[in-house]
């Protein structure tokens, strides 16, 4: 696969980082008009089926009989955990603090890349995936401390949503020359709605969603940008690089979304902000600074 440009991978993670950071407050304002499950499926499968017309013209790349195993576990891992965990949990902690705690998801990256991918791991870029998840609690710190209670379901099915992404990266990663990257993010979304809108349909009621213009513009936003375009660009840009490199940019994510939760959605905003998105920062410098140190054994 033809490497990405300096330019090309900066433009790509900026426009990962800001509709991936707006999907989280823009998902808990859409909450209000659909139930959870169904809107998690809802929003999934319609942008499965957006890119299904640009898939279709590459069949000969599906090779379905010989992979639909991939397919399948992508969509079990990236859509149906992933997306029904954070889109249940949101409701139980602010969206800020939500996105945050998922976002242990790069640090878990760069510890399964290591074991499981042969990516080298030194001191430098440990160093920097712990104060990326450390710039990370101190958001999370702050933002829990405004609203009087933590709640232990919010905070288990964050975990459990970081958990189900970051083992999915790693698959993907994995099995991503074996597969065509649109077809795979093409099946993974049409197989992991279908099962979300069906479990939704039998658990939740239709007769509760609420259609309006501002529902419909940020359910289209989320299943374009966001589903659509959003997996496909993070599978890009984790095939033309290392997974821990490119997955500590996403530790970006929930300052985008704490600070449109803040602007959009009367979210509290604190001086515990600016100290995480130093500490981020700096995480993100260690992690991607070439730099030759001793690797750790086994690596």
């Amino acid at each position: 696969m033809q490497p990405l440009s300096k330019q090309q991978t900066f433009l790509l993670i900026l426009f990962l980082v800001l509709v991936w950071g707006i999907n989280w407050p823009l998902s808990k304002y859409a909450l209000h008009y659909m139930p959870p499950v169904l809107f998690s499926g809802v929003r999934t499968l319609l942008g499965g089926l957006l890119l299904l017309t640009a898939a279709v013209p590459r069949y000969s790349r599906l090779n379905f009989r010989q992979t639909w195993f991939i397919y399948v576990i992508s969509a079990v891992v990236n859509v149906v955990l992933y997306y029904g965990l954070q889109t249940i949990g949101i409701q139980y902690l602010p969206a800020g603090l939500f996105s945050a705690i998922v976002f242990l998801q790069p640090v878990l990256v760069g510890l399964f890349s290591w074991l499981w991918l042969g990516e080298l791991m030194n001191g430098l870029k440990l160093t920097g995936l712990v104060l990326g998840f450390a710039g990370v609690a101190v958001i999370s710190s702050g933002a829990s401390g405004t609203t009087g209670h933590i709640s232990v379901a919010g905070i288990l099915l964050a975990l459990g949503s970081a958990l189900s992404w970051a083992l999915g990266t790693i698959y993907v990663k994995k099995s991503s020359s074996r597969v065509d990257n649109l077809w795979l993010v093409t099946l993974q979304l049409i197989i992991g709605g279908s099962f979300m809108t069906g479990l939704g349909s039998l658990t939740e009621s239709w007769s509760e969603v609420e259609w309006n213009g501002k529902f419909i513009a940020s359910l289209l936003f989320i299943s374009i940008f966001v589903i659509a375009l959003g997996w496909l660009v993070f599978y890009k840009l984790m095939d033309s690089g290392e997974a821990s490199k490119v997955a500590s940019f996403t530790f970006l994510i929930p300052l985008v979304a704490i600070l449109i939760g803040t602007m959009f959605l009367h979210e509290p905003f604190t001086y515990t902000l600016l100290i995480g998105l130093l500490l981020v920062l700096g995480s993100i410098y260690l992690v991607n600074r070439p730099r030759r140190l001793s690797v750790l054994p086994g690596s």
